[in-house]
């Protein structure tokens, strides 16, 4: 029996580093049609759905196609999390076997890397997958620096001499794909499960997630280059 996903995209009205994000005009569409329409492009989502507290942004998720869900005021608070959200959201609907989170800052994710990543979750029976990418620099060539900022100790003497391309590989969380077994999400309140869950890799380039408008730039210019 084929399993159920359900995409949920989340889409506050405010943003304190770069205001009305989720609607800005990216190349003729509002930055979160990227996401509706990578998830309803998927072939194993059956149901898109927005959250928002913002009528603007709901208005035009159901012109993109997504089932637009109200957020009330205290779920588009600063202290909200992102599980309250997503746990509104899954009350609105009827059952599904899978949660997909689709972050509205991730444009250059689409339905080629939703579908991989579903069919890896399904290939290893998982009941989590989040999508991930390598980082850009070693955290092994960082640390937090005292108050009169001495270096004494601040790279591990075995890295010191050491090529970047010579260092172990480190990834990063990028924002892009979370996907849950429902049950599962609603019992451990995360996306983040103890067990049975594996990372999806995607490419940096993918990967950028649009939090000030430095990345808003970059976006811009990787479409361009496409």
């Amino acid at each position: 029996m084929k399993n159920r996903y359900l995409a949920i995209v989340p889409a506050r009205g405010g943003s304190k580093r770069l205001p009305r994000k989720n609607i800005l005009d990216l190349y003729g569409k509002p930055l979160i049609a990227y996401s509706i329409e990578a998830g309803l492009k998927s072939k194993y989502i059956d149901k898109v759905a927005v959250s928002s507290d913002d009528d603007k942004i709901l208005e035009i998720s159901k012109k993109y196609g997504a089932e637009a869900i109200k957020r009330p005021d205290e779920l588009a608070s600063d202290t909200a999390t992102t599980f309250d959200t997503i746990k509104h959201a899954i009350d609105n609907f009827e059952e599904y076997d899978y949660i997909v989170l689709l972050q509205p800052t991730s444009p250059l994710r689409n339905e080629k890397h939703i579908n991989e990543a579903i069919e890896f979750l399904e290939e290893k029976k998982a009941d989590a997958v989040i999508s991930i990418c390598e980082m850009e620099h070693s955290p092994l060539w960082s640390n937090t620096l005292p108050e009169d900022r001495k270096m004494d100790s601040f790279l591990r003497d075995e890295v010191i001499n050491k090529r970047s391309q010579d260092l172990e590989k480190y990834y990063r969380l990028n924002g892009a794909i979370y996907i849950c077994k429902t049950d599962k999400l609603l019992e451990n309140k995360s996306f983040f499960l103890k067990d049975n869950i594996f990372a999806y890799i995607m490419n940096k380039e993918s990967s950028i997630d649009i939090d000030e408008e430095i990345d808003f730039e970059m976006v811009k210019l990787l479409m361009i280059h496409k």
